[in-house]
């Protein structure tokens, strides 16, 4: 008869806890077994595992063969580590008080590891519940202090930064005020100079020059012609 030791579910849907049994390789998975081992809960943080040692030890040198999640349980619970050294002792590569001795240090440190990662769980939990409850955790009592004490300077840093921001601030207006000024007073200055220009261009004066051309009444002047009335007078007395 093949004889296994594996595990039997119970619980209702999606929140399942195992027994450790040992049963007929035949036998339904949730039928009758030859005797039970321990307990399993892997809904837990970290898994719930109860089992006893010697008896689950006793079976496997019978001969039962574990199933592959009941050979992990057993690894870490140390029973596959206890039948090595056993082998050991056999062969008589190490005494049976060395062998317990590794066995015992060896169960000290998982249990250590699971007792460690217990307690940060249940910390964990009690701190999400103190902050859905409202009540602060001691931790944060502390902590507000420290940081009150750095806040002013943070504050004086911030204030001093903004107090140099507004201190330039008006340089670069003013500047920029300014600017505009100077440009404006260029545009102002040059504009005339532009309107005056035609002022050149309309001096006529040169070109009303026909007063020189009206000279000619010189020549026109009948003076000089009026000389034969003289003459005239002359040839009368001779006459």
């Amino acid at each position: 008869m093949a004889v296994k030791i594996r595990l039997q579910r119970h619980g209702r849907k999606q929140n399942p806890y195992y027994k450790i049994v040992i049963a007929d390789a035949r036998s339904p998975r949730d039928g009758k077994y030859i005797e039970r081992l321990g307990f399993y809960n892997p809904m837990t943080v970290p898994a719930t595992i109860e089992i006893d040692r010697d008896k689950a030890l006793d079976w496997l040198n019978k001969g039962a063969q574990p199933t592959d999640t009941v050979r992990a349980i057993l690894r870490y619970k140390g029973v596959m580590f206890k039948k090595h050294l056993l082998r050991g002792v056999a062969k008589g590569a190490m005494t049976l008080e060395v062998a317990e001795a590794k066995w015992q240090e060896f169960i000290q440190e998982k249990d250590s590891k699971a007792l460690d990662r217990k307690k940060s769980v249940a910390k964990e939990k009690q701190d999400y519940l103190n902050v859905m409850s409202g009540t602060a955790k001691p931790v944060v009592k502390a902590e507000p202090a420290v940081q009150v004490d750095e806040t002013p300077a943070v504050v004086e840093e911030t204030a001093t930064e903004e107090a140099a921001v507004v201190s330039d601030a008006p340089v670069a207006e003013d500047a920029a005020v300014e600017a505009p000024v100077a440009t404006e007073a260029i545009a102002v200055e040059e504009a005339p100079a532009v309107e005056e220009a035609p002022a050149t261009e309309e001096a006529p004066a040169t070109e009303e020059a026909p007063a020189a051309e009206e000279a000619p009444v010189a020549d026109e002047a009948p003076a000089t012609e009026e000389a034969p009335a003289a003459e005239e007078e002359t040839t009368e007395p001779e006459a």
